[in-house]
């Protein structure tokens, strides 16, 4: 019996748009409450470990934070320990993982806080595996959602049509409850509207941030596991790089620029522009390393918060990017997706069925767990004369304020530089930089 006292049989079908990251946490999620969970994938998945056409920013660097990879190991239990034996580097925070910010380099600090680093082949190799072991979950690859099934009364189901196969027909499938965690090229607003929904308010920011990704072997010597980044020192420089190891002893070398400063994927360009930055550390590493394939480049387009908590539309809920889609520079994207999964995964166990109850609770949690890692961004973004939209008035312009005089105290005092880092890291949320051990030394430390 569930929590709730329902048979297995009355827990219904769950759909889950999207067979990425994000939609396999939350199918893995429903398990055990859902009596069957259906992914929807648009690609095939690729034999082996190999990256996917349907993720255009597949090439370039991914970090889970220290609340994302613990809560996927907690989803998931014995996953941080496969991605470990595959390749995957644990890079310790701030000791492996030298950030060169604006005023330079933070204090250092005996810290259990840590990075994720690997290539999202092997990210997604891995909680598809775990996915796919499981007997009541079912993936449809190859297969798109054309339309939700459903009423102004709610969503019922999904129309489903074979891809790439011209005339095929669209067959229905009835559901209790749809996730959307179709990512960032979501259909969904235009889906419900269409049953009678309003038009699902947005809180929209653009930095124009542009990528520029390449691979590299380690050269001999090299096998340590430290990460570089450099960031612009203000906002009239907005190019910045990382250079994370990887599996396959490699580096990933991403390098980046707001709107004005978009990168070049010409090799010598590239390399030129590495070079130009305030530090010239990633472009010293990587001198003399042999690149794997070429730059690639990717432009993530606008961040976009979809408020569906607003409208709320019974049956449907939406996960990571289809949920909102954060600027890749800061690193939250997967792992606020995996925080939503996991906050998923309690309101669907404590209420032991895909009702409305379920769906509200969830809904709300993941609002909640999206809220921190949203403003930090945004409020960052909008320091660049380029961005559109966001907010400048006066409670921004007080956060920067407040923010910049914590970096330069971080830079000599190791408690507020780890305060820093469990923010930033997202295990503790920004009101941590409030306390009085934080709040003293920043406001009246020399």
């Amino acid at each position: 019996m569930s929590p709730a006292g329902r048979a297995v049989g009355d827990r219904g079908t769950a759909v889950v748009i999207g067979g990425g990251p994000a939609g396999c946490l939350a199918a893995w999620a429903l398990r055990g409450v859902a009596r069957r969970v259906v992914v929807v994938e648009r690609d095939r998945y690729p034999d082996g470990t190999d990256f996917r056409a349907g993720v255009p920013q597949g090439r370039h660097g991914h970090l889970l934070l220290e609340a994302g990879h613990r809560a996927i190991d907690e989803l998931m239990p014995g996953a941080l320990a496969e991605l470990l034996s595959a390749g995957a580097q644990l890079v310790a925070v701030p000791s492996g993982l030298r950030v060169l910010t604006s005023i330079g380099h933070l204090a250092p600090y005996d810290s259990e806080v840590t990075i994720l680093s690997c290539s999202r082949p092997l990210l997604d190799r891995t909680v598809l595996d775990r996915v796919r072991s499981e007997p009541s979950i079912e993936i449809l690859e190859g297969t798109e959602v054309v339309g939700l099934l459903g009423s102004r009364q709610g969503v019922t189901g999904v129309q489903l049509r074979e891809r790439g196969r011209e005339g095929a027909p669209v067959t229905d499938l009835a559901a209790e409850l749809v996730v959307d965690a179709a990512g960032r090229g979501t259909r969904s607003g235009r889906w419900l509207i269409g049953l009678g929904f309003p038009n699902t308010p947005v809180e929209r920011i653009d930095a124009g941030v542009a990528y520029a990704s390449r691979f590299y072997h380690r050269p001999p010597g090299r096998e340590d596991q430290i990460a570089l980044d450099v960031q612009t020192r203000a906002p009239e420089h907005g190019r910045f790089a990382v250079l994370l190891p990887v599996e396959g002893n490699r580096w990933l070398v991403s390098l980046g620029g707001m709107r004005g400063f978009e990168p070049s994927i010409q090799p010598q360009e590239f390399e030129k522009q590495l070079g130009e930055l305030r530090d010239p550390a990633i472009a010293e590493a990587i001198a003399g390393a042999e690149p794997v394939g070429p730059a690639r480049g990717f432009v993530p387009g606008p961040s976009v918060w979809r408020r569906h908590e607003r409208t709320d539309p019974p049956g449907f809920l939406a996960l990571g990017d289809a949920a909102c889609t954060f600027n890749p520079v800061y690193a939250q994207g997967i792992s606020v997706a995996a925080l939503g999964a996991r906050a998923l995964r309690e309101a669907a166990r404590r209420h032991g069925a895909l009702g409305p109850a379920t769906v509200r609770e969830a809904r709300r949690a993941i609002c909640a767990v999206t809220r921190h890692p949203w403003v930090i961004a945004a409020n960052e973004d909008v320091r660049f004369a380029g961005t559109t939209g966001g907010g400048r008035g006066p409670v921004v312009r007080l956060q920067h304020r407040y923010l910049d005089r914590v970096l330069v105290r971080a830079a000599t005092d190791a408690t507020v530089s780890a305060a820093f880092h469990r923010v930033v890291s997202m295990v503790e949320p920004p009101s941590a930089l409030f306390r009085p051990s934080v709040l003293g030394p920043v406001l009246f430390g020399r």
